[in-house]
């Protein structure tokens, strides 16, 4: 089975799961990440935003909330879809959800103010194509932001991140969804995604500029940035 048709299966799974296990998982941390992307964006005053593999919309709730004018959020799983359909509409946000493939989007060039990815990146099966699809997208000026679990650099923090990683978080998991080859694909996905280093090469590939990474909480996520040329 292919990446993408395994990730898809695997999120429509846990999807009625996945809020809350995100939050109880990674101890609320996450919302912190998730604001200081958001002010990030924000402060681009960006009119329409695409957040990509947006999942169950949090992150394309947040920019909405945060005063983004429109935000359109897409993603492979119509399961993780569906919850956040239900989430927006509750908040009554103009927020557009529907599926598409993130490697192939079905947008025009040159659509938005903004591109981000939050948590879903490393889910790509072909990262390089991904960031490409990003880019094209964005209007010329436009920002590009992911936020992403890493691996932090120092021994003693990288020994209880993987002790955490890969016995606690899938045993948790598993017991909650039901689907533990869930759990523990997600922490396994995360040693698998490229150093910091060899994504800013790729987003500079891709065709942006004034690429930066920058680590939050001991370097246990990070947030990259660039500007379309």
């Amino acid at each position: 089975m292919a990446k993408k048709e395994f990730v898809e299966q695997m999120f429509d799974d846990i999807a009625p799961t996945y809020d809350k296990l995100n939050h109880i998982l990674s101890l609320n941390v996450d919302k912190g990440w998730r604001r200081k992307a958001v002010r990030r964006i924000v402060a681009t005053r960006p009119k329409h935003v695409l957040d990509v593999a947006c999942g169950t919309g949090d992150f394309a709730i947040a920019l909405s909330q945060a005063g983004v004018e429109k935000v359109t959020g897409v993603d492979i799983s119509q399961g993780m879809l569906d919850v956040g359909i239900a989430k927006v509409k509750a908040l009554g946000l103009n927020i557009e959800m529907h599926v598409d493939d993130c490697e192939h989007l079905g947008i025009e060039d040159n659509t938005f103010d903004a591109v981000s990815v939050a948590f879903g990146v490393r889910n790509f099966e072909h990262l390089q194509r991904g960031l490409n699809e990003m880019q094209r997208v964005l209007r010329p000026g436009g920002l590009v932001c992911i936020v992403e679990l890493s691996v932090p650099s120092n021994a003693l923090l990288r020994w209880a991140y993987k002790l955490y990683f890969l016995h606690i978080l899938p045993f948790v998991g598993g017991l909650v969804s039901g689907n533990r080859n869930a759990y523990r694909y997600l922490p396994e996905s995360v040693l698998r995604f490229p150093k910091p280093d060899e994504v800013c090469r790729m987003l500079k590939e891709a065709g942006f500029r004034d690429v930066e990474a920058k680590a939050f909480t001991f370097g246990l996520c990070r947030m990259f940035t660039g500007i379309k040329s």
